[in-house]
């Protein structure tokens, strides 16, 4: 794995270690696979525990590995010529990234950092391709994968023209719950408000109040560490048309 804090005691590759049963259980794309599939798959994807501030992947870096989030929290993010990052995506829990990059096998074009403690779980390249041409059920989960991607961040687009905060919370959240990229998360987001503020680029006070919204409409409830969704569609209609109408 890629190495994490340039200055730490430790890197991301110090901490790297084979994966459990329960871990490897809870892959997704590894129910997908026949038995001989899955035996090569277990044997090649390792583990590794990310500190806060460690950088899973670096812009820039060759691909060595697919990655996929265990436990924890990472987000997808660039930084602009004038100093400023620009963050595309938060990555809960189930969430699987970076296949784009891995079918090309070019540099990446993003930074993957970890908001908190993380347990990032990797397959390498060469077992990447090699899964994609034998297994067909791998396959669909891979095109799945960049389709339901590809409609996120044209959501994203939509979103941002209304230069509305409501809607950005709104439409952040949406995809952070997303079953088909995220399927650890489930119903129960385990995210600070603190944490979410900084993904989409609000300070916590504004995304409190959008919050405060979003649960009195009855699409989330505001739970003691975290958020649980009560109508995802709701959700995602917020996120593209605006709450309330204010800008």
């Amino acid at each position: 794995m890629p190495p994490g804090k340039e200055n730490g005691a430790s890197t991301l590759r110090d901490r790297v270690r084979p994966a459990t049963p329960e871990e490897l259980e809870n892959i997704p794309w590894m129910h997908t696979l026949t038995p001989v599939e899955r035996r090569r798959a277990e044997s090649a994807v390792v583990v590794g525990e990310a500190e806060p501030g460690d950088l899973v992947c670096r812009i820039g870096r060759p691909p060595t590995y697919w990655f996929g989030v265990v436990e924890g929290l990472l987000k997808m993010s660039n930084d602009n010529a004038d100093g400023t990052s620009m963050t595309y995506s938060g990555l809960p829990p189930g969430g699987w990234f970076g296949e784009g990059t891995a079918l090309k096998r070019e540099p990446y074009r993003y930074n993957i950092q970890a908001l908190r403690r993380s347990v990032v779980a990797g397959l390498p390249v060469d077992d990447f391709h090699w899964l994609l041409d034998h297994s067909i059920g791998f396959n669909r989960f891979v095109m799945n994968q960049l389709n339901e991607r590809l409609g996120q961040f044209i959501a994203a687009r939509e979103a941002d023209r209304l230069n509305n905060p409501d809607a950005r919370v709104a439409r952040n959240l949406a995809a952070l719950f997303n079953p088909v990229l995220f399927p650890g998360v489930g119903e129960l987001l385990r995210i600070t408000q603190q944490e979410l503020a900084y993904l989409i680029g609000l300070s916590r006070q504004r995304v409190n109040e959008a919050l405060r919204t979003l649960q009195a409409q009855g699409a989330i409830r505001v739970e003691y560490g975290g958020l649980r969704v009560l109508d995802l569609a709701a959700l995602r209609v917020n996120g593209v048309n605006g709450m309330s109408g204010r800008n």
